[in-house]
């Protein structure tokens, strides 16, 4: 985990009163993933899709969203990752349709739209995979303080074989698009349900 979440985040401040439930909002909730409230960025990008289409934050208003970077060729965590997110969303029952896997690639120079939609789609239909130009990936990564690296060719190797390594973590935004809570590979599906559960229930 980057340093910076090396502890559970609290608001700084609370409401002194709270007389409905709704106008309580987390204090009613009991997170167990990091509760990023308040500390990172809402939900804001424009990349490019499968198909030519460019798709953005604005196309996923209403919709949980759970968003993570790497690439399609990565070898351990991004299928590990995705196969854990298929099955979150298959335990969230009928809410599952309010929640959207996003997964951005940190490697637009082997991963077209189309094949990251066809790596996601092997997971989950209703996933988005989504890249754009260098400069486009660098600053949404800074944006959420994601680490990564492109490793040159060895020499000998072919100028698409390279390694590509990335911090991990899924990033969960609520349905106006603010950023919430932060879940680690060492979570449970059953952990990132309950608390999607909660805050779906909130927000909802």
């Amino acid at each position: 985990m980057p340093a910076f979440f090396s502890g559970r985040l609290w608001r700084a401040l609370l409401l002194a009163t709270c007389t409905l439930l709704a106008a309580c909002g987390d204090k009613a909730a009991d997170w167990t993933l990091y509760d990023v409230k308040g500390h990172l960025p809402d939900l804001k990008f424009q990349l490019n899709g499968a198909g030519g289409k460019t798709i953005s934050s604005d196309d996923l208003k209403g919709k949980t969203v759970l968003l993570f970077f790497g690439y399609a060729s990565c070898p351990d965590i991004c299928p590990t990752t995705m196969a854990q997110l298929t099955a979150v969303l298959q335990q969230l029952g009928d809410q599952a349709g309010d929640v959207r896997i996003l997964f951005v690639s940190v490697d637009p120079h082997r991963d077209t739209p189309d094949i990251l939609q066809a790596y996601v789609d092997a997971f989950n239909n209703n996933a988005i995979g989504v890249t754009g130009s260098e400069k486009q990936i660098a600053d949404l990564a800074r944006r959420y303080r994601v680490a990564y690296q492109i490793e040159r060719p060895r020499p000998g190797d072919a100028a698409d074989v390279y390694d590509v390594t990335h911090s991990r973590g899924v990033y969960i935004f609520d349905n106006t698009g603010k950023a919430r809570l932060l879940a680690s590979d060492t979570d449970s599906i059953d952990v990132i349900v309950k608390d999607l559960h909660q805050l779906i229930d909130i927000t909802g």
